[in-house]
């Protein structure tokens, strides 16, 4: 029974052998070339232009392969659970060769166990090496884009728990539904569910931390807050938002000075339409009339009156010191999904399919 399974499935496992052995080719010939332009502008640069130019540089190198490898660990766990799980059941109950197999001797549950264990197996096996592959990889951009939440789910251990989850959705649904190509559908369409049900939930998986700062952002060129330095650069922001004395929210945190705000600055003081007026903080005035006013002073007494009025910009974050355990959570959630699915396609064979 395990031979047959064995070569029952050889077609999809030379495949995936196969997508492995050119992502591990096209890794080793790339990968060290970036390692080395990382290392060479990017950890020996000290000017801050030329740092955002070195890494303006280094994010335009194999652009094709980025977008390339990221599509294929995002769609792989998709794959696995439609040309993988779905056909591996629902083949045999469409066409009835199951039947012969429960007659040589071979229990239900054997039948199942040695079918979800060897293709359940490679699945993971093959979701985890090609992210390992694209991990190591894409480590001198990630270092660069510095949040590590913006390919979450590209990344490490997580495609391992979306690998077993899209398989396990394919089987059942094959067997459910016992015809090959409507299991591939409703596997898609229940992967694609799963998905966005568990990104939604990503967020709220651990209590957000709560960040009250100066508003900055409603001038240019303002230097941020010494508060805002509190945050990590790969911290993952979730809400951003400006809000006012009261604590009603005004807009989005760091937009107030490119939206069609009017906001004046003479010698009656500093208005700023919708917020509130400083009368109290003035621009010099000759002979009653407004004195020229420098781009610089005119930003310092705006900045004067938002603190005067106290707009405060608020942040709800996820520090990034939490990645590795929102991998593992999400990971868990996943492969615990996938042991219950399992369990429901023993209990199916064993007690209602016939």
């Amino acid at each position: 029974m395990t031979w047959l399974t064995y070569r029952l499935f050889r077609a999809q496992a030379a495949a995936g052998v196969g997508a492995l052995v050119i992502v591990a080719i096209l890794a080793a010939i790339t990968g060290p070339h970036l390692a080395h332009l990382y290392d060479t502008s990017i950890t020996t640069c000290r000017a801050p232009g030329a740092c955002t130019a070195a890494r303006s540089a280094l994010l335009r190198s194999d652009h094709l392969l980025q977008s390339g490898f990221g599509t294929l660990v995002g769609v792989a766990p998709f794959l696995i659970g439609i040309f993988w799980g779905a056909p591996l059941v629902a083949h045999e109950l469409e066409t009835g060769t199951f039947r012969l197999a429960w007659t040589q001797s071979v229990t239900r549950t054997r039948w199942l166990a040695l079918k979800l264990g060897i293709v359940g197996l490679a699945s993971i096996a093959v979701a985890g090496l090609l992210s390992l592959l694209v991990t190591w990889w894409s480590s001198p951009f990630d270092s660069v884009n510095m949040n590590p939440f913006n390919s979450f789910d590209q990344r490490d251990i997580a495609p391992i728990g979306y690998a077993a989850l899209g398989f396990v959705i394919g089987v059942t649904a094959g067997m459910l539904i016992r015809r090959t190509l409507p299991a591939m559908a409703a596997a898609l369409v229940a992967l694609v569910g799963a998905r966005v049900a568990v990104t939604s939930l990503r967020p709220h998986l651990f209590a957000a931390l709560r960040l009250t700062i100066p508003d900055n952002g409603i001038i240019a060129n303002v230097p941020p807050s010494p508060t805002a330095s509190a945050l990590d650069p790969r911290d993952w922001i979730i809400s951003d938002q400006t809000v006012n004395a009261s604590g009603h929210v005004i807009g989005a945190g760091g937009t107030l000075f490119n939206s069609p705000r009017g906001i004046s600055v003479g010698p009656k003081g500093v208005d700023i339409a919708g917020l509130g007026s400083c009368p109290g903080i003035k621009a010099a005035s000759v002979h009653g009339r407004p004195a020229p006013l420098s781009t610089a002073h005119g930003n310092a007494l705006i900045q004067r009156c938002v603190d005067q009025l106290r707009i405060r910009e608020v942040l709800i974050y996820q520090p990034a010191s939490r990645y590795w355990a929102f991998q593992w959570y999400e990971t868990a959630i996943y492969v615990a999904a996938a042991l219950i699915l399992a369990g429901f396609c023993f209990w199916w064979v064993r007690h209602r399919l016939s």
